[in-house]
């Protein structure tokens, strides 16, 4: 089955925002917006496509920022898992947010869990729940595609310093939901932090510490 992924770095933290289609029906996904990213916007309009879902892969200002104007634009739903929305819609998170120059996030409008399917098209997401940076994080796992937010970056994994991380739980997470995937699974991080912005199961279970060290 074909599938359209297009990448943009966006907001003050360059995060990795991913447009992802169906093209067959036209049917669209935004992950991680974080801000405006006019390259993705215009793919969108030029493709004729139709958003049909924001997904957040967990709640940290940086990767929600761009959720009211995208949905306004386009009357996408904003997905999130509901343990991440319980926990940075509260008033201290969301104070957090704004000392840090950020809106806080203050909608979502399908929270999901473990193994939820998000249907696009001729194509199916699956919603694989990965807490460690995040209570809430999830990472999105199309056949031969997982897109891992902060939970998995290339050679290297999310911060388990900030409130609500937990290396241990991080730990697990890679161990039981992405090491299991098949090795050629193409990974997609929420930010380009290595030496290329883009990888595959197999070359991290090679090369990432994370993946090498604890198990």
């Amino acid at each position: 089955m074909d599938i359209s992924i297009f990448s943009e770095q966006v907001g003050p933290l360059a995060v990795l925002t991913y447009l992802v289609a169906c093209p067959e029906t036209g049917e669209a996904l935004l992950i991680d917006p974080g801000g405006p990213a006019p390259a993705l916007e215009a793919r969108l309009k030029e493709n004729g496509w139709r958003l049909r879902w924001i997904v957040n892969t967990h709640g940290h200002a940086d990767h929600i920022a761009g959720n009211g104007p995208w949905a306004e634009k386009t009357g996408a739903q904003v997905v999130m898992h509901r343990l991440d929305w319980e926990f940075f819609s509260r008033p201290e998170m969301q104070e957090m947010a704004r000392a840090e120059g950020f809106p806080p996030l203050t909608r979502v409008d399908l929270e999901v869990e473990d193994g939820s399917k998000l249907p696009l098209g001729r194509l199916e997401a699956l919603v694989l729940h990965t807490p460690g940076h995040t209570p809430g994080a999830i990472c999105l796992y199309f056949p031969g595609h997982l897109f891992t937010g902060d939970t998995l970056f290339v050679e290297a994994a999310g911060r388990t310093d900030l409130p609500g991380g937990s290396l241990e739980v991080l730990i697990q997470s890679l161990q039981d939901k992405i090491m299991p995937l098949p090795d050629e699974t193409r990974i997609w991080p929420g930010h380009d932090y290595g030496e290329t912005p883009y990888s595959t199961l197999g070359q991290e279970k090679a090369a990432n510490p994370y993946l090498t060290d604890f198990f």
